[in-house]
C-alpha cells in the first residue's frame, strides 16, 4: 500500500462481515465514517460516490 495517498476513502468490514466506509483528511486523521454498513461492497462504494458527487450541495444552516 505504498501508494497510498490521503485525503481518501477507505473501505473496510465490520465485525459482522459488512462493509463501511471511512474518510480520512489530508493528515490521516478520521473526519467521517459511513452511517450503516453494507452486505455488498458494491453499495458501499455507491455510498462513496453519492459522497463524493455531493460537493456542490447546498449547505445550510441553523443559529
Amino acid at each position: 500500500m505504498s501508494d497510498l495517498k490521503y485525503p481518501c476513502y477507505w473501505q473496510k468490514k465490520d465485525s459482522r462481515g459488512q462493509w463501511y466506509w471511512i474518510y480520512y483528511a489530508k493528515n490521516r486523521e478520521e473526519i467521517a465514517r459511513s452511517s450503516e454498513s453494507y452486505t455488498n461492497r458494491s453499495d458501499c462504494t455507491h455510498s462513496v460516490s453519492l459522497m463524493q458527487g455531493s460537493s456542490r450541495d447546498p449547505l445550510f444552516y441553523s443559529e
